[in-house]
């Protein structure tokens, strides 16, 4: 995140001279988030276009590839991609691109007004070639996304009529906006004005050339569009839109987690009770229900042998005999991916870490090198958990106000896992008296060995950082009036969250430390979040050589050393933050 930073008074213990937040990295309090990284998207587009093969390239592409594409270069400049795509690959990015979340870790809803572009793009190639897309979709979803834009009325229920009095009523007028159209012996009236024109010439050709489709679609909208219940004393029912757009999230939800996703809701659950673990005085609690119905459901998976989400987006069928053209084609478009950060580099594995980062996990590469050397099966399945954990962080918590990259939820992963075996309970110990070091994850899942990481991470760091806050906050005097008031309103804000056990969301508040000391801003923010992380700032602090941090700079707790780096610095705030 690229604004420029402000300097720091630098009174942190140890400091003799001034520390600033570089400017590669501070996010001052009211700056909008950069795009980090961000390709030349017209210049990657166009040496996607220009791709050999491409018409035989495209529908061999994971959906979620083609999806990052379109994120990358904008859905809007990507018509011949989308052209070329099979419905069953727009169909998986749909799953990826309708349903978005107000912030990370909530649940996602469907996002009409993009469904609305998804159409307009759709229409670009050609109203026959776009209602062929649609009716290799489900219909449920089409029905449910159509819904959203238009009101579907049999001819007959909105024709014009005479009353007894001799006035002409006309029905469609009291339906909508000013804009309706007759198609295929239904009346369409707009809930929304945008992609009207798209929506209707789609629709037209659907009658023309799918007209079993069109009819399916036009009868699920039909239903939408007629008035909710009567009210009975069941009037806290779902309509029937919202039973609709409810059983469409649930089905996705169904995919998603064949394809090795955790859900929202689970995520959060999970991770919630991970932190009200007390692993010191508590025994070995029983396998957590929603890893083991996860690991459960991939296991019946394999048994029955259904692969089907697992593959390429395509089947042979939809796509036509691959030749060695058309795989060094696509192999040109993974490298120029990857060349363009579309791509990231593949989540380390636990024994494959650069050698920087190898000290800090220490522990974890031991124990995994021991599994990996006794016990393959064990080894393979440590790594599915470690992906459980990092989809979970992904999919439930967020990481300075956003959602987790991959790399980074398999890193904070890794670290919590390391952290857990730090702290790991004598009582707790799944290995047998004289069982050699290392052997503990032979038979124990890193699924609990987490949880406990997650457990001191939250009590430890998280919690024990806000209460430090608020303890220095009863005692700040500062003669700005302003910036006084703004140190009570983050007491009370504080102390509010941190009863509820969620101190993070007082992170708002924290913008009044940055006017006092902008490292210390950085730090707590760091400290007091959902994944609770160490930022530079506190080994700068540690380091009289060190002038210049970056605000994006930190790493994921995962020693005990960290842990009391933490402490040491939460007793020097009390003279940092002195007015």
């Amino acid at each position: 995140m690229s604004k420029s930073g402000r300097r720091a008074r630098g009174r942190g213990t140890g400091a003799s001279q001034p520390h600033t937040l570089s400017p590669g990295g501070a996010q001052r309090p009211g700056d909008k988030p950069a795009r980090r990284d961000a390709p030349d998207s017209r210049h990657l587009l166009d040496r996607i276009l220009n791709t050999p093969c491409l018409e035989r390239v495209v529908p061999r592409l994971q959906p979620e590839l083609l999806h990052r594409v379109i994120q990358t270069c904008g859905l809007e400049d990507c018509g011949v991609l989308v052209a070329l795509a099979t419905p069953k690959q727009l169909e998986r990015i749909f799953d990826l691109d309708l349903w978005r979340s107000a912030r990370p870790g909530s649940d996602e809803q469907f996002d009409a007004g993009r469904f609305g572009v998804w159409i307009e793009v759709l229409a670009e190639s050609g109203p026959a070639a776009a209602a062929r897309k649609l009716a290799g979709m489900d219909v449920n979803l089409v029905a449910a996304g159509l819904a959203q834009h238009v009101l579907v009325y049999d001819r007959a229920a909105v024709t014009p009529y005479e009353t007894l009095d001799g006035e002409l009523v006309d029905a469609i007028s009291d339906l909508g906006d000013g804009l309706a159209a007759d198609v295929g012996g239904y009346v369409l009236v707009a809930r929304r004005a945008d992609s009207w024109e798209a929506i209707i010439e789609i629709l037209i050709a659907l009658d023309a050339g799918q007209p079993d489709y069109f009819h399916q679609v036009m009868a699920e909208c039909r239903t939408l569009s007629d008035s909710g219940h009567e009210i009975d004393g069941l009037d806290d029912l779902l309509s029937g839109g919202e039973q609709v757009m409810f059983d469409l999230a649930v089905d996705r939800e169904r995919r998603r987690e064949k394809q090795g996703y955790a859900t929202p809701a689970q995520a959060r659950a999970f991770l919630q009770m991970s932190r009200r673990l007390r692993p010191e005085s508590e025994p070995a609690p029983p396998a957590n229900p929603l890893a083991r119905a996860y690991f459960q459901a991939i296991d019946e998976r394999e048994v029955t042998g259904d692969h089907s989400e697992s593959g390429l987006s395509a089947t042979e069928s939809e796509v036509s005999t691959t030749t060695e053209d058309a795989a060094e084609a696509v192999a040109k478009v993974f490298d120029v991916l990857l060349e363009a950060g579309v791509i990231e580099q593949a989540p380390r594995a636990l024994l494959g870490g650069s050698e920087g980062q190898a000290p800090r996990l220490g522990l974890i590469h031991a124990y995994m090198q021991f599994v990996l050397d006794r016990d393959q099966a064990a080894y393979s399945r440590r790594n599915e958990e470690l992906a459980y954990l990092a989809n979970t962080l992904m999919a439930g918590c967020a990481i300075r106000g956003r959602p987790f990259t991959a790399q980074e939820a398999s890193d904070a992963a890794a670290a919590v896992c390391n952290l857990g075996l730090e702290n790991w309970p004598s009582h707790w110990s799944a290995a047998k008296a004289g069982a050699q070091p290392g052997s503990l994850l032979v038979a124990q899942d890193l699924v609990s060995v987490f949880q406990v990481g997650w457990a001191v991470l939250y009590k430890d760091v998280c919690l024990y950082a806000a209460e430090e806050l608020i303890r220095v906050l009863t005692r700040v005097r500062c003669d700005d009036r302003e910036i006084q008031t703004g140190l009570d309103a983050l007491r009370v804000r504080m102390a509010k969250c941190l009863r509820a056990g969620a101190p993070w969301r007082a992170r708002g508040a924290l913008d009044v430390i940055a006017s006092l000391d902008m490292p210390a801003w950085a730090v707590l923010l760091a400290l007091i979040d959902e994944c609770p992380m160490l930022h530079a700032c506190v080994g700068a602090l540690r380091n009289s050589r060190t002038l210049s941090v970056s605000a994006s700079d930190f790493e994921f707790i995962s020693e005990n050393s960290q842990i009391a780096s933490v402490r040491e610095y939460m007793r020097s705030l009390p003279e940092t933050l002195r007015c």
